[in-house]
């Protein structure tokens, strides 16, 4: 298989959900949910001739406010061949580096200061080859689908979800594996994530229609919670932890819809999420209350996590077959993704409609971007790098100009 591609389960066989919790280790302390105030409007309220003029305001200035250019390429010895399809993308928590990973069996680590200095902040395209542009890379047993960067480990600790189902634990400083587990019986992982109240605690979602959480802590290092979400067992395709403190971790499926869990008690989902048409591949928080799903019928949702309510959809990417990528800026609210058309999209969370679209460089007919990711630091200007199919990375910069509407 070279690219990462998604082909909806054909005629999945029936299985009883199960679930089993083991004993949590005696360290891992997660604080009682209180009830919040999700602070979100609903529509209707007020004065309608008044909301829908804010409303358009928002529209306005949603797609006048940012500013992108293209800063560099870091282009692949392999261009033109799927050996080197970039499927993840992901920035260290100092947003200084970036590491990369896909079907080559590498994951590749970038200082951004050496892809992207000043200079380039003023008009100037870097050409850059991967072999000069990469700080050094760390050689895989697999083809990756999956970086996360382990929150508390100071940037030094990076886990991975291979085609062979294994989910691994890298020293990026001593560019060694230093833990690794095997719980899904060889079937693919799509997705690896850890809590942020707890760090040591991690979860992988895999092709055997399980969410696997694990805490190595524990007797034995056997794990601590198996869900299946889907009674028909359906792929698990992303999992990511609430990172705002919440005991919440989201789930996409193969089964059309994404689950919310709360990691005290797993053995049934206090969320579900349904209106997608096709199998959701991406999960992402956006905020303490929101959370976008993508999924292979061309669409983003960002929903309400307080209640599942869908509060709107995005269109305008092409996305029906391929893992084509997602992430969230969440100091400016937007949102980006690749295409099977092999361009990158921009969408501000107010507003259905993409706000900025570039195409990348086709190299053949079926080439589409694969892979984007976000740096979360600043707010008046923010950074955007985007993988193609072809190995290419593209970084773009984006800064925010003086809109009065």
């Amino acid at each position: 298989m070279g690219a990462f591609r998604w082909s909806e389960p054909q005629n999945p066989l029936p299985h009883n959900f199960i679930w089993e919790m083991k004993k949590f280790s005696p360290d891992f302390h997660a604080p009682i949910i209180q009830n919040q105030n999700p602070g979100l409007k609903e529509e209707g309220k007020g004065s309608k001739q008044g909301d829908k003029k804010t409303e358009q305001n928002e529209e306005d200035r949603a797609r006048c406010e940012w500013n992108f250019t293209l800063s560099a390429v870091v282009s692949s010895s392999s261009t033109g061949t799927t050996t080197d399809t970039l499927g993840v993308i992901e920035f260290d928590p100092s947003d200084r580096f970036i590491a990369t990973g896909g079907i080559a069996r590498k994951i590749r680590l970038y200082n951004l200061s050496c892809v992207l200095p000043n200079t380039a902040f003023h008009g100037e395209v870097r050409l850059l080859d991967h072999a000069s542009a990469c700080d050094y890379y760390i050689c895989t047993p697999a083809k990756l689908s999956s970086l996360r960067w382990k929150p508390g480990s100071n940037g030094r600790v990076l886990g991975s979800g291979d085609y062979d189902g294994v989910v691994m634990e890298y020293d990026v400083e001593r560019k060694i594996p230093v833990f690794e587990r095997d719980e899904h019986g060889g079937r693919r992982v799509w997705s690896v994530d850890y809590s942020h109240l707890d760090p040591v605690v991690g979860a992988s979602g895999s092709d055997d229609g399980t969410v696997q959480m694990w805490d190595p802590r524990c007797d034995g290092g056997e794990n601590i919670a198996t869900v299946r979400p889907s009674r028909t067992s359906s792929p698990v395709c992303c999992v990511e932890f609430n990172p705002y403190g919440d005991t919440l971790v989201a789930v996409g499926c193969a089964d059309r819809k994404a689950y919310g869990y709360d990691i005290r008690r797993m053995s049934d989902p206090v969320l579900q999420f349904d209106g997608h048409r096709k199998t959701v591949t991406y999960v992402r928080f956006l905020d303490a209350h929101t959370m976008v799903t993508s999924a292979t019928d061309g669409c983003l949702k960002l929903w309400n996590v307080n209640d599942s309510r869908l509060i709107r959809a995005y269109t305008g990417h092409v996305n029906d077959r391929h893992f084509v990528g997602l992430s969230v800026w969440r100091n400016g609210g937007l949102l980006g993704c690749g295409s099977e058309n092999n361009k990158v999209f921009v969408y501000d969370k107010r507003w259905g409609d993409p706000i900025w679209v570039h195409g990348f460089d086709s190299l053949g007919e079926h080439g589409f971007v694969s892979s984007v990711g976000w740096r979360q630091s600043g707010e008046e200007q923010c950074t955007l790098v985007a993988g193609g199919s072809d190995g290419v990375l593209q970084v773009f910069v984006g800064t925010k100009s003086s809109v009065s509407l």
